[in-house]
């Protein structure tokens, strides 16, 4: 008797245990941001080889006032949404506009940057938005972003026969102006400001069609609860005092 009552108090243990070690790993869940290494100031890879940026700090400060566990890694650019949905990573907070072919596949939570779409060349160059959009004109821009998706679709579709270059980052696509290799390159006003910062004889020539598109995080379908937990750290992040600290480090003028 003694021995079977053991024998079902070490089961019991056993159970307890197992299901303590299940809570605690699932408490101890870290978040995968995957983000452009080279999009900054809203994500980047610094000089010591770590994750910074806009965006990085950003979701940092949520993690810590929501109370979970967040790591950023680096993602091309171009496949990051087919990441997401493959959970190897659970988070895109990087500079993502949100359009309506993304919002087919993703979640997206609240907006919090709204950025204006442009054409930039170089310094000294006399080209207008119309003259940079004319056949055998070269137009550089990141591999998977807005502005390629929307610029095949609304001007290449439509009769326009300008050739689209692609690169793996924006900063590539804007030097490639600079050096000739494109005529223009069409990139958000904050990226500009960052070439401009980095001493890139660029300048704008205006908009090129593409409506202002803002930025927000995004999650997966099913993943509402964390997408909530999301909203509730942006909601709490744009009321304090980080907020315009964080706004005043990246974005103001230098």
């Amino acid at each position: 008797m003694k021995k079977r009552l053991f024998i079902v108090l070490a089961l019991m243990i056993t159970v307890l245990i197992s299901f303590g070690l299940t809570a605690g790993v699932a408490a101890d869940k870290v978040y995968i941001n995957g983000f452009d290494a080279a999009y900054p100031p809203f994500s980047f890879v610094d000089k010591n080889g770590k994750p910074s940026g806009f965006d990085i700090d950003s979701i940092n400060w949520i993690a810590n006032e929501m109370g979970f566990k967040v790591k950023h890694r680096p993602t091309d650019w171009a496949a990051i949404v087919p990441s997401l949905k493959a959970k190897k990573i659970d988070l895109i907070a990087s500079g993502m506009s949100i359009t309506p072919e993304r919002q087919a596949a993703v979640n997206f939570c609240n907006p919090y940057w709204q950025v204006v779409q442009l054409l930039v060349v170089k310094k000294d160059s006399k080209l207008t938005v119309d003259e940079a959009l004319k056949p055998g004109r070269k137009i550089a821009l990141l591999r998977g972003s807005a502005e390629s998706k929307w610029m095949t679709k609304n001007q290449l579709k439509k009769g326009y026969k300008y050739e689209l270059k692609f690169y793996d980052t924006t900063p590539l696509a804007i030097e490639d102006v600079t050096n000739g290799r494109a005529d223009a390159a069409a990139v958000s006003n904050t990226a500009l400001k960052e070439a401009v910062d980095r001493g890139l004889p660029v300048k704008k020539i205006g908009r090129y069609g593409q409506p202002d598109v803002n930025y927000g995080y995004a999650v997966r379908k099913e993943d509402n609860d964390f997408r909530n937990k999301l909203n509730e750290g942006l909601k709490r992040l744009k009321a304090s005092a980080y907020w315009d600290e964080l706004v005043k480090k990246w974005f103001a003028k230098k």
